[in-house]
């Protein structure tokens, strides 16, 4: 398998911190389709704080049922624990930060969120887009989920080292820098937890399984819950 083959080259000649840049590869997410995965906890109390998700395929549970993603157990736990609070995700598989970056107003005045939960960048990486534009892109969405009132977490990617040492490294310090320009939540890698395990990633080599998805959510959970007080 070619993905086989690049991933075991890479890992084979990459120093042991460029390792889970590498095993990044399972998710580089341009394969797949624009497939919206919008939606919304039920009945929520009238006046309910909204927790808004602007993701990629990664977090529109590509491949599962919604109710299966980290998002949807992630509003799970939100219902039986932060009452007054609800969760919509408003997420699309192949998302890039430009079509983030288009909606992102749409999406604030049909929402009103507390929180915005920004976790886009990975098929900006895969197609070797300028970072200045996908920094734009992000720092946009930044900006507006702000203005609008809501605090905003952002969520970084990493890119395998094939890609170039500079661009790799300038991809990641992008999340982060923006992260302390705009004094943003952040929380560096969404897939530190599994990215090395290659049996918590569907046959596809790009998408979690579902058992994967508690993980990913408990992992979100330690710098969203924060933003819910």
């Amino acid at each position: 398998m070619i993905f086989k083959s690049w991933l075991l080259k890479n890992l084979r000649y990459a120093a042991p911190r460029s390792r889970i840049q590498c095993a990044i590869g399972w998710v580089l997410l341009v394969f797949a389709t624009l497939v919206p995965a919008s939606f919304a906890q039920t009945a929520p109390a009238q006046g309910a704080r909204t927790i808004l998700v602007m993701g990629d395929s990664l977090s529109a549970a590509y491949g599962l049922s919604a109710a299966q993603g980290w998002v949807a157990l992630t509003a799970d736990r939100v219902n039986k624990t932060q009452p007054g609070w609800r969760v919509v995700n408003a997420s699309i598989s192949g998302e890039t930060t430009a079509g983030g970056a288009s909606r992102i107003a749409g999406e604030l005045k049909r929402n009103r969120p507390a929180v915005v939960v920004i976790e886009l960048g990975a098929n900006d990486g895969l197609r070797g887009l300028p970072l200045q534009q996908t920094r734009s892109n992000l720092e946009r969405m930044i900006k507006l989920s702000q203005a609008a009132g809501a605090k905003v977490l952002l969520v970084g990617m990493r890119m395998p080292p094939n890609l170039g040492r500079d661009y790799t490294q300038g991809f990641e310090r992008s999340f982060s820098d923006l992260s302390k320009l705009h004094k943003t939540a952040f929380l560096p890698f969404l897939l530190e937890p599994i990215a090395l395990d290659r049996s918590a990633f569907q046959a596809d080599n790009l998408h979690p399984i579902a058992s994967a998805q508690p993980k990913l959510r408990d992992h979100v959970w330690k710098s969203l819950a924060p933003l819910l007080k």
